[in-house]
């Protein structure tokens, strides 16, 4: 019987069925034939269901064995006792049925002839099990008849030590109780038949060796009995000296230690000043390291151990990589294909699946199943986002809450919101469990957008804030974005902070008597309206004129908000809810543009799904948006007056610097993180109502569609009028996919080739010269370069992105560089 899943093993199963699960370096499975073929039975049907291809592959017709092989594989589940059934093609006589997964050296021609004194129709074979609590008990009678079973006992219920090892001698007759394709069990639903009937059952109790490879547990314990010579199999490799068993080809290097017993296969390689402790077994084709060291631990074929690792009670599958300075320690295990970086931990029972990649230094405290890679890094750039149940599942969250609420002062207070999604209601929830284990105080605003728990935490002074929102274009992805006490993005060296405690799993935990209570605050949206309001100096005049806006966005809350906003102030507001047919915004602007002419409206407003950008539409239908967004809020700033900096992303064209510097205002120019902007604009110095004006039209959509038009109605102009005054520029940019591994390369050699040039190293690396200039940057969150340019005619643009473009792609090719 082959058709196991092994679910209980994984990783170790995850891409093999568990009877392919190799002992001594050959799959359990082969302990099963050679016992059977040795007690001359060499006829066999194999029953399978989970990846039978990998079976079949490696064992073919049997012939290598010296047996006859034929497969039988069940479409759907049919049970121990259907899988057979299924076979009854095969079944003339009186058969055997055994585990494909499990490991024994019974001695299969006694407990025939016992069946065969017996005249029995059904031989269970029985093992004396000292805490048979999860196993079926069997109790027979003092002539062996069996009298009754129970399945997984209490202890209440444990009326026998005997217990069923899934090994049967039958009779095909007894089969004729059920159909072919019936799903059936046989000690649950055969064998009570059988008793109720009275058919001639037995039990016949070995002594010899059997053990059910359930678990990681017994699987790394039956390795190590046999080792220990307890079970009766041979062991197919040189013993060297007593205990020290090596297949052939195995290369050991100087002041090699071992400590018996071990076992070390075919072609490994074993270098200088390694030391392998007891109860190791280290598959054909593996490497391990200087210094390293082994102790009860099992690795399979093709993996390769750095310099300075230990390894403690664990199981390696095949073709892992663990770098130097690796720990792993008791009941962990490595999936298949996977590499740990120099310096990884790896903590008791933990399970890594198959194809991960953990990063230097990083702790592993928990499962790792789903996504590739494990990463000390969890921020991306500019928030925390993964799949809903897969990447961000409810205990990520809480314990992410747990390490953000232990990076701040005791008795502090953060604002958490989320938008009208079930999905990040479910994290919101989770985010503040984990931040009151801490003892931090949770003020919960509930629905909301970005700009409002901005808003919330500079009203409430509270030390920071969490909102957590859905993708609109991939439901099933979250972000969850962290906020500072002045309302802006928190810098990396507080996501750094997070990140560690994380992954450390350093978290401060609070007694009882020190758990907050959570302050849930209704409708704060509301509060965050009227104070929007009040920022604006034109109310009546808004209202006397009566503009009218054709407004949208992917997030509808985000569109009731602000239609509710907008109303208030006095303005006809239409809403366009067609967007969510386009799959990206490039493809809707068009659409937009036509229906603000159509419709007549003074301009339209499309806001970003998270409520903090916009792009305007004007009424003659031209788009503004990004760069040209940004060169509209500085004209509009520096109209107003009295304002001494300007904030400006690196990237922004110098065109739109060179306005702001005619009016005599200097510009201040920052990395392109949201973080590092808003930090800047909400570093007030003397300046705050201004600097607090840019960071509105900046980073709060909703207020800063209120303070645009408050400025065009009090200067009696159209948004038209404005774009009129706007500079000229030619800015083009472009994205290069490459590999990660890619970037740092690439950029130095972009720096040794410009040397001679102007070039600037503020962020990635600009090349100027009096005709333009070029910026190559790494993108923090993609394997990509962004390559930007400006020149002074749109044809010296295009040159220097082309130009600079096939230096990355030549410098990508050419991996020697």
């Amino acid at each position: 019987m082959a058709g196991g899943k092994g679910t209980r093993l994984r990783p170790l199963t995850c891409d093999i069925p568990k009877p392919m699960v190799p002992i001594l370096n050959k799959p359990v499975m082969e302990y099963s034939i050679n016992l059977l073929k040795k007690h001359g039975i060499e006829d066999i049907a194999v029953t399978m269901a989970y990846l039978p291809s990998v079976i079949t592959d490696y064992f073919g017709d049997g012939k290598e064995w010296g047996v006859n092989l034929n497969y039988f594989i069940e479409d759907i589940p049919l049970g121990t006792g259907g899988s057979v059934k299924n076979a009854e093609d095969f079944l003339n006589d009186t058969f055997i049925v055994i585990s494909g997964d499990a490991l024994t050296d019974l001695n299969i021609k006694k407990a025939i002839d016992y069946h065969n004194k017996k005249k029995s129709k059904t031989t269970i074979v029985l093992k004396k099990e000292p805490v048979p609590l999860e196993y079926g008990v069997v109790i027979t009678n003092e002539y062996g008849r069996i009298i009754r079973f129970l399945e997984k006992p209490s202890w209440g219920e444990v009326f026998s030590d005997t217990v069923n090892t899934g090994i049967y001698i039958l009779e095909p007759e007894v089969l004729n109780y059920y159909k072919k394709g019936q799903n059936f069990d046989f000690s649950k639903d055969l064998f009570p038949k059988l008793l109720r009937d009275e058919v001639p059952m037995y039990g016949y109790i070995t002594e010899d060796y059997w053990n059910d490879i359930g678990d990681l547990n017994s699987y790394m314990t039956t390795h190590f009995n046999i080792l220990d010579r307890k079970v009766d199999i041979p062991i197919n490799a040189r013993e060297i000296e007593t205990g020290v068993w090596i297949e052939d080809g195995v290369k050991v290097g100087n002041n090699v230690n071992f400590n018996p017993p071990i076992y070390i296969g075919k072609n490994s390689i074993i270098k200088n000043f390694a030391n392998i402790h007891s109860y190791s077994i280290i598959g054909p084709h593996c490497e391990i390291g200087e210094e390293s060291t082994l102790k009860k631990s099992i690795l399979w074929k093709n993996s390769k151990v750095g310099k300075s690792t230990n390894c403690r009670g664990t199981v390696v599958c095949n073709n892992v990589q663990l770098k130097d300075r690796i720990n792993t320690f008791e009941s962990s295990a490595i999936g298949k294909g996977s590499t740990l970086s120099s310096g990884v931990k790896v903590k008791p029972n933990i399970k890594i699946w198959p194809e991960k990649v953990i990063e230097e230094d990083m702790i592993v405290n928990q499962n790792l199943i789903w996504g590739t890679k494990a990463s000390k890094t969890i921020f991306g750039y500019r928030d925390i986002s993964g799949y809903l149940n897969t990447d961000i599942t409810p205990e990520f969250a809480s314990r992410l809450g747990a390490a953000y609420g232990s990076s701040l002062n005791k008795n502090s207070e953060v604002v958490v919101s989320g938008d009208c999604s079930r999905a990040s209601d479910i994290i919101r929830k989770s985010l503040i469990s984990g931040i009151l284990s801490t003892g931090i105080g949770v003020i919960d605003i509930k629905d909301s957008a970005i700009p409002i728990n901005r808003f919330a935490v500079r009203h409430y002074k509270a030390s920071g804030g969490i909102h957590v929102r859905i993708n609109h274009l991939e439901n099933d992805k979250v972000h969850i974005e962290f906020i500072d006490e002045s309302g802006a993005n928190i810098d990396r060296g507080t996501e750094r902070k997070i990140e560690n405690l994380f992954n450390r799993g350093d978290f401060y935990r609070c007694n009882a008597d020190e758990v907050k209570s959570v302050v849930e605050v209704d409708n704060f949206y509301s509060f965050y309206i009227n104070t929007g309001e009040k920022l604006l100096e034109n109310i009546s005049k808004i209202k006397r004129n009566n503009p009218r806006l054709l407004i949208s966005s992917r997030c509808k809350n985000i569109t009731h908000l602000t239609s509710k906003f907008l109303k208030n102030i006095g303005c006809d507001v239409l809403c366009d809810y067609s967007i969510e047919k386009y799959k990206s915004i490039n493809s809707y602007l068009n659409s937009m543009s036509k229906k603000v002419i159509r419709n007549k409206a003074n301009f339209g407003i499309i806001f970003s799904e998270n409520g903090e950008n916009i792009i305007l539409i004007d009424e003659k239908g031209r788009i503004i948006e990004e760069e040209k967004y940004t060169a509209l809020v500085s004209l509009i700033l520096l109209k107003i007056g009295s304002l001494k900096k300007i904030i400006m992303p690196y990237t922004t064209p110098k065109a739109i610097e060179n306005m702001v510097r005619e009016y005599k205002v200097d510009v201040v120019r920052t990395k392109t993180s949201p973080a590092s902007i808003m930090r800047e604009m909400l570093n007030f110095d003397s300046d705050k109502q201004n600097m607090m004006l840019q960071y509105i039209l900046s980073f709060d959509g909703i207020w800063a569609s209120g303070k645009i038009i408050d400025f065009l109605v009090n200067n009696d102009i159209n948004l038209g009028d404005l774009i009129d005054e706007l500079p000229n520029y030619h800015y083009i940019k472009k994205e290069i996919p490459c590999e990660w591994d890619d970037k740092g390369r690439v950029i130095k050699n972009i720096i040794i080739e410009n040397k001679d040039n102007d070039i600037e190293l503020f962020e990635g690396v600009k090349i100027n010269n009096d005709k333009g200039w070029a910026l190559i940057v790494p993108d923090s969150e993609k394997a990509l370069f962004n390559i930007y340019a400006e020149g002074f005619s749109e044809e010296y643009a295009n040159e220097l992105s082309t130009i600079f473009s096939k230096k990355v792609e030549r410098l990508l090719k050419n991996k020697r560089l």
